[in-house]
Order: C-alpha cells, then sequence, then structure tokens
C-alpha cells in the first residue's frame, strides 16, 4: 500500500548546490524564474526571512483577480543542503492546503545539484499526483531556464 499523503520527486539541475539553493531560496531570484517561461509577466510579489521561524510569502497570478498565495515558514534551513518548511497555499477559487515540503540539495560529481522534494500532507491521491506532475515539474524547468541563462 502507498502512502497517497506524500510525494517524492527529484530533478538534477545544472548549478552548484549553493547557486541552486540560492536561486530557490533568494526573492530576487525567484521574481525572475517565477515568470520566466511566462508568454506575458503576471504579477509575482515574493519576501523571503530565511532563518528558522522566518516566512517566505508568495503572491503570482497572470492578474489581480487570479492570485495564487503561499505562506511558508522555515523549519529548518541549513544552506546549501536543505531546507524544511510548513507551506500553506490557497489558490484563486478559494481552496488551501498545508503542507510540509523538505528539499535537499546534494552535490553531484559533475558539479550538478541533485534536488529532492519530499512534500506530505496531501489529502487526496489527485492533489498529490497534480503536485507531483504539473507543481514542482514546472518549478524545477523554471529554476533550470533561470540557471541556464
Amino acid at each position: 500500500m502507498t502512502d497517497t499523503s506524500q510525494l517524492t520527486i527529484t530533478r538534477v539541475l545544472p548549478a552548484t548546490p549553493e547557486e541552486v539553493f540560492d536561486a530557490y531560496t533568494d526573492a530576487e531570484k525567484q521574481k525572475i524564474w517565477f515568470s520566466i517561461l511566462d508568454e506575458r509577466p503576471g504579477i509575482v510579489e515574493i519576501e523571503v526571512d530565511l532563518r528558522v521561524g522566518g516566512v517566505q510569502t508568495s503572491v503570482w497570478g497572470p492578474d489581480k483577480d487570479n492570485l495564487f498565495h503561499e505562506r511558508q515558514t522555515f523549519l529548518v534551513v541549513e544552506r546549501p543542503n536543505r531546507l524544511v518548511s510548513e507551506a500553506t497555499g490557497s489558490s484563486p477559487d478559494g481552496a488551501t492546503l498545508t503542507t510540509r515540503v523538505e528539499v535537499t540539495f546534494t552535490e553531484q560529481a559533475d558539479g550538478q545539484t541533485l534536488v529532492t522534494v519530499v512534500q506530505t500532507g496531501f489529502p487526496t491521491e489527485e492533489t498529490r499526483d497534480f503536485f507531483t506532475t504539473e507543481v514542482w515539474q514546472g518549478a524545477f524547468d523554471r529554476i533550470e531556464a533561470f540557471l541556464l541563462r
């Protein structure tokens, strides 16, 4: 029997753990990669207090009437190897979700970084699968494009 409340996903990104960690956590870098693959610029507002107990707030979407909101509280900050947070997000339709997210950044022999995400707390298999195939793949694609630019 599989645990439908958890996902594990990995991607190798073309940069050092320090560079990937910073792209993932720095507000100014996030503002770039959040919209780097969009045809039209939308709204991206991010603030980060990167410390244990600190909070990251993110608001993004195509326009002011269709915004996603996320608030992450950092539980573990071990630059450049590990980041753990509790994240609560809401979509434009008002649906909310709170999960725990652990991201590890492992240096590879070729100077790249293996990023592993373990996210727990999904209420349904469908929600977990959406995060696996859409949310995290999209984030990885955007971060990779940022790192390669």
